[in-house]
């Protein structure tokens, strides 16, 4: 007999993952609106260049 339900770990699994797919993408969007990304790539564009 199968079942269409999923483990409960893989349940978990999936939740833990949107979670933390989140959260980093909260991250991103926090350090770009910072404009420390780039701002250090100018300022490596113009020590290569030096």
């Amino acid at each position: 007999m199968k079942t269409s339900q999923k483990p409960a770990t893989s349940k978990l699994l999936i939740r833990y993952d949107n979670e933390l797919k989140a959260l980093l993408m909260q991250d991103l969007k926090a350090f770009r609106q910072r404009g420390q990304f780039t701002s250090n790539n100018q300022a490596a564009a113009q020590q290569q260049a030096a």
